[in-house]
């Protein structure tokens, strides 16, 4: 694969210390200290060799200049996976659970050149149409309904209850979903995020998104779907799934981690904590520090070398992938003196060049207000654990928590209008169990807000 230079033992405690080759980013011991394992990446030079699960290997930048370098030349540095040299000669486990996340499809992540370009601006066309006032309120209401669901109890999971539905309830409303269709979308994308079931939720996933394409090219609305189907750019219905898939990941997984590992911020640093029921400015801090010191992305953006390349001394064959470290890259020792004077705004966690983020802007009006609203709601909401105590989601693209308990003091609030139906409202008895191979029943998360919205 790649060439790298002689590096110093990995940290105690780190897998690398065992295997004498690749870093694995994959179990617990990653997850729970990846800045053990960055440190030793960085002894290779500007990229170390990773394992990002069992027979799936690729080089980790972890350098900031070098990052910013692979990110900004795409015609040395392509992003269509199908120039990946060892899934083409047939050395990488087609059931890895990775591949979802790096394997070719016809979207503006994966594509390179005119075709990228037509896709991108499609994407970009289209969510620039979005109205921020309206997005602004609706996440207002989404966040109102879901903390209706567990302000009487005294305590949540903010992950579960909160974080992890919020996002994807008002991504439901911007691309239009009537609630048979949003659903099984929420219920499809959320089993993805979980790998659970992987091959079924996605099935229903690409259904559901089906469903919506042909419903939009028969009734279109105000809303992404429509806008993105309008386009110049005149995207085919296959065009329009990949596209509509890539939006609800990098508007949603990342959107969810930012507002959970920024409310443990909040709740638990003393930098923050105590203040966290004031205004604005304590969020957007709390939201800045998550995407220098802990972005919600942590590795990915995988990239193929058209040809041979020296990074920094480190030889990068044509064909092997490329990933970025934005968590490192972010945390590059280089930087530490130099970070106080750059832009709040420098820092990799949406990307940088061709391929940023596209939902960056949405992405982050949703966390800031679903934020804000949970702590006003709830002015003495804390941790109910330990901030040490909190886990993180095993996986080499995420920095993701378990959990995130908490607890305040109940509040029992008269709903306007009648409340949902007990069918409308997912609880432990009536939610389908993500390994049990069910698909969601009539009445979930979104019909049972857009119930709770219409009385």
């Amino acid at each position: 694969m790649q060439h790298h230079s002689e590096a110093q033992a990995p940290p105690p405690g780190c897998p690398a210390h065992n295997s004498g080759k690749s870093v694995p980013l994959h179990g617990p011991e990653f997850a729970a200290a990846p800045d053990a394992f960055y440190r030793h990446l960085r002894e290779y030079g500007p990229a170390g060799p990773v394992e990002l699960s069992p027979g799936v290997e690729a080089s980790l930048v972890t350098d900031y200049a070098a990052a910013l370098h692979v990110l900004q030349n795409p015609d040395v540095f392509a992003r269509d996976s199908r120039r990946w040299r060892a899934v083409n000669e047939g050395l990488v486990p087609m059931d890895s659970a990775v591949l979802p996340m790096m394997l070719y499809r016809p979207n503006c992540l994966f594509t390179d050149g005119a075709v990228h370009l037509r896709l991108r601006q499609a994407v970009t066309d289209s969510l620039a149409r979005v109205d921020t006032h309206r997005m602004t309120r609706h996440v207002d209401r989404v966040a109102t309904y879901l903390i209706d669901q567990f302000n009487g109890r005294g305590r949540a999971d903010l992950i579960t209850d909160y974080a992890q539905l919020l996002p994807l309830l008002v991504f439901n409303d911007l691309f239009g979903c009537p609630a048979e269709i949003g659903d099984r979308l929420v219920f499809g994308i959320s089993c993805l995020f979980d790998g659970v079931d992987v091959e079924q939720a996605n099935q229903i996933l690409t259904e559901s998104l089906f469903e919506l394409v042909a419903l939009k090219r028969a009734e279109p609305g105000e809303d992404v779907t429509s806008w993105l189907m309008q386009h110049e750019a005149r995207l085919t219905d296959e065009e329009m799934i990949h596209q509509l898939v890539m939006l609800i990941g990098a508007g949603t997984e990342p959107t969810q981690n930012i507002i959970a590992n920024a409310l443990r911020l909040l709740l638990s640093d003393d930098k923050y904590a105590g203040g966290h029921h004031s205004a604005g400015l304590l969020v957007e801090d709390a939201i800045n520090d998550v995407l220098w010191n802990s972005p919600p992305i942590a590795n990915y953006a995988a990239h193929y070398p058209v040809y041979d390349v020296d990074l920094g001394g480190v030889t990068l064959n044509a064909g092997d992938p490329v990933l970025i470290s934005f968590a490192a890259a972010n945390t590059d020792p280089a930087l530490s003196m130099s970070r106080q004077t750059l832009s709040k705004r420098a820092h990799l966690a949406w990307g940088a060049g061709p391929h940023a983020c596209p939902a960056k802007d949405p992405a982050l009006l949703i966390a800031v207000q679903a934020i804000e609203k949970l702590l006003n709601s709830l002015p003495d909401i804390d941790l109910a654990v330990p901030a040490d105590m909190l886990s993180w989601r095993p996986g080499p693209f995420h920095r993701a928590l378990k959990s995130l308990p908490a607890r305040f003091t109940p509040e029992r609030k008269e709903r306007r209008g009648s409340a949902p139906s007990a069918g409308a409202i997912r609880t432990p008895e009536n939610t389908p169990s993500r390994d049990s191979g069910n698909a969601p029943q009539k009445g979930s998360w979104w019909s049972g807000f857009l119930t709770w919205w219409k009385v």
